[in-house]
């Protein structure tokens, strides 16, 4: 073998070691939930919050929470590996043990799921919107506030004031007694809903982590990084920061976003394939400007490295779907349009379609774990089973009545809100099927994106059921739900679960149990800082200059409209999610039978979202890439060249964050990698 191959094929021992090196390694490891990682844990959350706000809020930049892999997370443990890399060069029993950087890393990411783009982000101006923004043409006061439960938003107009005119501050008696109660309420119930979460997790974590072995491709980086500092790693393994590929993927892509981050500030350098300050080259369908072919609507050709990275972590089925189907969602719009059938501007209903394959992945996962969840429940109830839970994060019977008892209180809450028993546990029936959807695809397929817009539990009961039949308290509900089921980009299950694999990969299964309850705490003190954050930033700004349409109008309109109009689809919406359920079972069934099936139904669902549209090329590239060093070079070859494809990760995000916040220090304006 040559020289470079040889070295190419050296890799960690978390991607390559047997069983028993991995009980050795396990049995030798270091407590990981230690009184230093926690405390560093929770001051780095609300750092984390103030940055993600400016980053997300203030600047409108960036958007780490719109991604799978969020790097901000990457950037802060990379930086904590540099420094503990020092550290163990001058103090090595003071250094943090890989166990301990990853539960900083997996608390993070738990507390910036919470905080993200689609979760309190939305949440805290949606609160306040419907009050202080009420006039004669929108009708709020006169059609919805009678229906609204006060308790759990804030009708406080004269502190809402400085909250959207800015130019003032959150610390005054009144401003933080108005803000008090319903703050208090959302993260009472925000750490019920991450309990059930985290509780479901357990009950399956077992099966797909050590049953199925699923690959958890969106945790290897992570491990990657925290095993970089290690001092003992062997003469069998070559660090990624010292591996030479890794440095020139990392050049590559830092090159590229240097470049145009010269031509935002001196215009007259050339950029790298993009324009300014974007990452889209042009949108494809200005060639295409005329019928059918005009239907197709945005379809831009950007470039992004760190997902043509993410792309070569992901099973090439799922690689190669998601982009061809991406154009076939495309193709369907032009036939719609062929056909006449745009009249309904909602036509051919992608969303609800891409539902359907949702369902039709959970019901697959289930049916495929139903003897295992059988065993799990005869566990529980202390009948024999084949299933141990001693070395679980809790036991399942806990966990079974956690999700019992979480669920009782997430029903009536919602039911004080106003919906009708049966249509609360309706809502969290389908919402847990699509968390464990997206949390199952994460484990199994490393998706960078997953967003699944205007599909939740309140679009969907209200456009099958009808506005009319549910009636204005129900609507009003499921209005005040809507903050954390607009899209689900950063839904916090699959953080959690990727936490428990992190652990295990640290050395940490015997400290299971601290972890449980370390990724909760994150999760509700995550929340705090997140509330904090937010709050304290648009009382400075003011939230009429920063607040994005989801968080203030688009819910309360759609509530204006459901009572005015009571106009239901429900035909074509059952339509499509029945297209969608069979299209993606029989995806599933070929894929079973025939292993050289190239079409993953999970792909299905995904490709038709909004943000696949930022990232189909480069996974089609990603894919051209993977199938190349598969076919000439092989396995080997291909796990030599991963070095190079995280390079190409950290690149962007390393560089990006630096230069982001040394534009939130300077109030300088920065080019975003990331749209």
């Amino acid at each position: 073998m040559p020289a470079h191959a040889a070295e190419s094929a050296r890799v960690p021992l978390s991607a390559n070691a047997g069983a028993d090196d991995e009980e050795k390694a396990t049995a030798k490891a270091p407590r990981t939930v230690t009184a230093r990682a926690v405390a560093l844990t929770f001051v780095l959350i609300p750092l984390n919050a103030f940055w993600i706000v400016q980053m997300e809020r203030v600047r409108y930049s960036a958007h780490p929470t719109t991604i799978s892999l969020l790097f901000n997370c990457i950037f802060i443990l990379c930086v904590m590996t540099a420094i503990n890399a020092l550290v163990r060069s001058r103090w090595p029993r003071r250094a943090f043990s890989q166990g301990e950087l990853l539960l900083v890393y997996s608390g993070l990411t738990v507390a910036t799921c919470v905080g993200g783009h689609d979760f309190i982000q939305v949440l805290v101006p949606h609160m306040t919107w419907v009050y202080h923004e009420a006039n004669v043409a929108n009708g709020y006061k006169q059609l919805l506030w009678p229906h609204l439960p006060s308790w759990a938003l804030m009708p406080n107009n004269d502190a809402a004031d400085g909250f959207y005119n800015g130019h003032s501050t959150l610390y005054t008696r009144e401003h933080l007694s108005a803000w008090a109660i319903p703050v208090l309420v959302w993260i009472g119930f925000i750490g019920t809903l991450l309990f059930v979460l985290q509780c479901v997790n357990v009950l399956i974590r077992k099966q797909w982590t050590d049953n199925e072995r699923l690959t958890y491709p969106l945790v290897k980086l992570p491990i990657e990084i925290a095993s970089s500092s290690l001092g003992d790693a062997g003469p069998a393994r070559v660090p990624l920061f010292r591996n030479r590929l890794f440095w020139i993927g990392f050049a590559l892509a830092a090159l590229v976003d240097l470049i145009n981050s010269l031509n935002y500030y001196y215009p007259s350098i050339p950029p790298i394939l993009t324009p300014g300050n974007g990452q889209s080259s042009f949108d494809v369908s200005t060639l295409l400007p005329y019928k059918p072919w005009n239907a197709i609507g945005w379809t831009p050709v950007s470039y992004y490295p760190f997902i043509i990275g993410l792309g070569m972590l992901m099973p090439m089925d799922f690689l190669f779907s998601s982009w061809f189907f991406y154009l076939t969602w495309k193709l369907q719009s032009v036939v719609c349009v062929t056909g006449g059938w745009d009249s309904d501007p909602r036509m051919p209903y992608a969303n609800y379609q891409a539902l359907g394959g949702y369902l039709a992945f959970f019901v697959s996962t289930a049916l495929i774990s139903r003897g295992y969840l059988t065993q799990v429940l005869r566990r529980a109830f202390g009948l024999s089973s084949t299933v141990d839970d001693t070395d679980e994060p809790v036991r399942y019977r806990f966990a079974l009545a956690g999700i019992g008892a979480g669920l009782v209180i997430l029903i009536g809450f919602t039911m004080a809100l106003g919906l009708a028993w049966w249509v609360a546990i309706a809502f969290f029936a389908l919402y847990l099927a699509l968390a464990l959807a997206i949390t199952r695809m994460r484990a199994e397929l490393g998706t960078p994106v997953h967003d699944l817009h205007f599909t939740g539990p309140d679009w969907a009961l209200t456009d099958v059921i009808g506005a009319r039949s549910l009636g204005a308290a129900n609507l009003g509900g499921l209005s005040v739900l809507y903050w954390f089921n607009r899209a689900y980009r950063c839904h916090p299950m699959p953080a959690q679960l990727e936490g428990f694999k992190m652990a295990e990969a640290g050395g940490a299964k015997a400290e299971y149990r601290s972890w449980f309850w370390m990724l909760l705490a994150c999760g509700v003190f995550g929340s705090v800082a997140s509330f904090w954050a937010i709050l304290h930033n648009y009382y400075i700004y003011g939230a009429h200059a920063k607040v994005f349409y989801p968080g203030g109008p688009e819910a309360w309109d759609r509530y204006t409209g459901w009572l005015t109009s009571y106009h239901s689809d429900s035909t074509h919406v059952l339509t499509a999610v029945g297209v969608g359920l069979v299209f993606a079972s029989f995806l599933q069934a070929m894929r079973v039978r025939f292993p050289w099936w190239p079409f993953h139904p999970l792909a299905y669902a995904v490709s038709g979202s909004w943000e696949m549209n930022l990232v189909w090329l480069p996974l089609l590239i990603a894919y051209v890439a993977k199938l190349v060093i598969l076919r000439y070079g092989g396995m080997q070859t291909y796990r030599g060249a991963l070095p190079f494809f995280y390079g190409l990760i950290l690149g962007q995000f390393i560089p990006g964050s630096l230069l982001n916040i040394w534009g939130i220090a300077t109030g300088t304006p920065t080019y975003q990698f990331w749209q």
